[in-house]
Order: structure tokens, then C-alpha cells, then sequence
């Protein structure tokens, strides 16, 4: 025994003493996250990615190493962070817990906003138009049989966990499947948002007129949008089908599916555990997605074309997307950090009054 005390005895000061000086740092309280899932080159000065116009415009000149995440963190001197998650669930749920449990920030009273792009319904959304979701829902927790070999009458090949048919009632989410986000600060965001001008271009006028849907050919616009959340980039008429039902069977009828994106329901599980450890307030989170394509395929073309054409950098609304995420999210972040003596403590909500 005292030969294991003299070997212990060395380890427990190191480590105590560790602690200690770790302890008298105080961490950094970050008032807003704009979580960000990609960016293309450097952070700055060339083809732009997600971040790129946050670094820019709102001085994130601030690089903190962020080795187990995906990508350095940005940060200014008024409490704003931007983090790069990764495409895809898993690197973006790894990033957000990465950053959650970082004992360098006070994240206690930060509010979250995913600025990302994404694809578009055509029924409910226009190139570069903006989506603010009540809901999000996981399209990865299912069963699927290859479409080739579904039986006669159904839809699609997917299936609910659980279930013996498509939509099979009654729903039954399985954790982590559906998000229901805080609709009061939701709707907050959309009132204070619904008004930013979004320019038209001839050039989206014509990606736009190909399209068919009730939104397909409308100038770009502020909305409220739910979204479908699969690291599967999936693509086509028969697959947004299936969307506009997906999000609908399982949010009981009350969400609409406007967006799809790959991140959004690892960003939110996490998001979730780190709430219920304290780290994070879930009542402050919110999921902005602009639309640089739409999800499925133009007139006149079918699907697997339209896929071959859907690529990082060449979508129909690629650039126009990525400058509707900061204009109208910098609405929303500019808004709490200058009156944070107000939000630190209230979560706003739809009906409050807005500072003018």
C-alpha cells in the first residue's frame, strides 16, 4: 500500500495542481453561436463557404484551435462564435459536443443559430429564399427496401422504425427523431426577419422558371419552414414526395416540409444532451436554412441528371443562398448582442417587443 501511495502521490499533485490553475481561468461567455457546416477554401478572401461572410462582415478575427472539432473556431470581441461542424451528422453532432463541453466557454446563456444552406421544396420555397424551422425531422431512422422490389400500392421504400408499411399509423418517433424547436423565439426571429430584402437576379429568374411548384418561380423570401435532417443527400420528384409526408406523419400534422439539409438532427441531439448537462439552454436554439437548390429535378430532365448537377459550388442559388443566410441571420444576431442586458436573462418571443 505505501508503495502505491509513493507512486499515486506525484500523479494526484500533477493532476490537482492541473485543476487548479485550470479552474482560476475564467471562461469566455459567448453570447451567440452561428454554427456554420462548411466552408471551401480559407476563411476568408476567396470562394466563399458558410463561414466566410461571418468572418468578413462581423469581425471574427479571433482564431481559437479547436483540435476536436472540425475546424479552428472564429470569434470578436462582442461574444459572438462561429464554428464549422463538418457535413454530415456525425461530424456536425461530434463538433457541437466537442465545443458544448469545452472548458474554455461559458455557453450557459448562448443563443445557437444554424446559418446553412440547404435544399428547397418547390411547393413551399424559392431559390435563395430563407426557412426558419419549428420543427426538424431525422430522415435517417427508417427502414428502407430498394424501390425495385416495394410492394404494389406503396410510395416509397421507407419505412418507420417499428412499422410494417409507409406511414403506417400510429406514428411513433423514435428518440432523436423528431426536434420541436422553442416556437416562441421561432416565431420572434421569423417577425424580426420576414421583411429583410433579398435581391433578384435575371440569373434566378431563369434557374427559377424551370421549376414547377406553388413557390417555385417567386423572388426569394423570408419564410417559416420545417425541415427534413439526413446525412443521405437524396434527390428527385418521388423523394420530396415522400418528404411532404415525412415531416407531417410525424409531427402529429403540425410541421410542413420546406428544407432538407444533412446536419441539422446531430447539431440538435447534441444540442439536447448538452441542455439536459446544463452547458447549453435548448430554449435558444434556432435552425435558418437558405435554399441554394431545389430538391428536385427541372422540367424536361430526370433525376439522376439533376443530381449529376448538384454539387458544392454549383448549385442554381449557390452564392445568393450563402449572402440570405448572413443577411438574414445578422439581422437576428445583431439584434441580441445589442441588447443583451435584455436577452442574457429572457428568451424573446413572438408578441414581445422588438428594440428599435
Amino acid at each position: 500500500m505505501a508503495n502505491l501511495a509513493r507512486f499515486f502521490l506525484p500523479f494526484f499533485l500533477l493532476t490537482t495542481g492541473a485543476a487548479a490553475e485550470q479552474a482560476a481561468v475564467q471562461p469566455i461567455p459567448v453570447k451567440v453561436v452561428v454554427i456554420t457546416t462548411f466552408e471551401v477554401g480559407a476563411d476568408t478572401g476567396d470562394v466563399p463557404g458558410e463561414l466566410q461572410a461571418w468572418v468578413e462582415h462581423d469581425r471574427l478575427d479571433t482564431i481559437l484551435p479547436f483540435p476536436d472539432g472540425y475546424h479552428p473556431l472564429r470569434m470578436n470581441d462582442e461574444g459572438e462564435l462561429a464554428i464549422v461542424t463538418g457535413e454530415g451528422g456525425s461530424h456536425a453532432a461530434a463538433s457541437i459536443m466537442a465545443l458544448g463541453l469545452d472548458p474554455r466557454f461559458d455557453l450557459t446563456h448562448a443563443y445557437w443559430l444554424v446559418a446553412a444552406i440547404a435544399g428547397g421544396c418547390p411547393e413551399r420555397v424559392s431559390l435563395a429564399s430563407a426557412a426558419w424551422a419549428r420543427w426538424v425531422v431525422d430522415g435517417d431512422l427508417a427502414y428502407e427496401i430498394d424501390a425495385r422490389e416495394i410492394p404494389k400500392g406503396w410510395t416509397t421504400g421507407y419505412i418507420p422504425l417499428g412499422k410494417d408499411s409507409p406511414f403506417e399509423e400510429p406514428a411513433k418517433p423514435q428518440p432523436g427523431q423528431v426536434y420541436a424547436l422553442n416556437q416562441g423565439l421561432v416565431d420572434w426571429a421569423y417577425n424580426l426577419t420576414r421583411a429583410t430584402p433579398l435581391g433578384d437576379t435575371p440569373q434566378l429568374q431563369a434557374a427559377r422558371s424551370q421549376f414547377e411548384g406553388a413557390a417555385a418561380d417567386r423572388p426569394p423570401f423570408v419564410t417559416l419552414g420545417d425541415e427534413v435532417s439526413a446525412s443521405t443527400f437524396w434527390h428527385g420528384r418521388l423523394m420530396d414526395a415522400w418528404a411532404q409526408r415525412w415531416v407531417p406523419y410525424f409531427t402529429s400534422g403540425h410541421g410542413v416540409f420546406a428544407t432538407t439539409a444533412m446536419e441539422d438532427s446531430g447539431i440538435l441531439q447534441s444540442l439536447q444532451f448538452l441542455s439536459n448537462a446544463g452547458r447549453a439552454d435548448w430554449r435558444r436554439v434556432m435552425v435558418l436554412r437558405t435554399v441554394s437548390n431545389y430538391d428536385e429535378q427541372p422540367r424536361g430532365m430526370d433525376a439522376a441528371e439533376s443530381l449529376a448537377m448538384q454539387r458544392v459550388g454549383k448549385y442554381a442559388a449557390y452564392r445568393p443562398s450563402l449572402e440570405t443566410a448572413y443577411k438574414v441571420g445578422h439581422v437576428v444576431v445583431n439584434e441580441l448582442l445589442t441588447h443583451w442586458n435584455q436577452y442574457e436573462k429572457t428568451v424573446p418571443q413572438a408578441g414581445a417587443a422588438t428594440n428599435p
